[in-house]
């Protein structure tokens, strides 16, 4: 059982700032928020998408996730890659490389038809910042441990993160 859903912060949670966030005060199941700022993402200094009408999915113990609307994505650069996996609150995902990538290595992921309470993800993609860059108003964002995770690490949250040393107890 996941003792942490967002009540109530575990005694080895950071202490957030002015302006700072704590991941230990974002429930589960997890919550959708538009999010109100801009967000970028390169390939080298190829700007891939440019959005102002994100959502954050936001989840106890993790970085949030930004999707970004297809509409703000140059899609025409973007190819599926073989793989699924499924997510107990959002279902099937599907995941995207760069359209020219041999080694096809996913960049991106959708969820082309979500459960019925995270519709909102429909038409949306969100990248992995450890392997494209992410920006959000002109901050470069930092990944999320661990290889699998794809949380957006800014300097407005705190942790300690789901996929660092140490939390398989999370």
């Amino acid at each position: 059982m996941w003792e942490y859903q967002g009540q109530k912060r575990p005694p080895f949670a950071e202490q957030e700032q002015a302006g700072q966030e704590s991941v230990w005060d974002y429930p589960r199941p997890p919550k959708l928020e538009a999010q109100n700022c801009v967000v970028e993402v390169f390939n080298d200094d190829i700007l891939l998408a440019h959005s102002v009408e994100t959502i954050r999915v936001l989840e106890t113990a993790s970085p949030p996730t930004v999707y970004i609307p297809e509409k703000d994505i140059e899609m025409s650069r973007f190819a599926t890659v073989p793989g699924q996996s499924f997510c107990e609150w959002k279902g099937r995902a599907v995941y995207w490389k760069l359209l020219n990538d041999p080694d096809d290595i996913a960049i991106a992921w959708s969820y082309p038809d979500p459960f019925p309470e995270f519709d909102k993800l429909r038409g949306h993609l969100c990248f992995y910042p450890g392997r494209i860059s992410c920006f959000i108003d002109g901050e470069r964002v930092l990944p999320q441990p661990g290889e699998f995770y794809g949380g957006w690490v800014t300097s407005s949250i705190v942790g300690p993160f789901k996929g660092e040393p140490g939390t398989g107890h999370w």
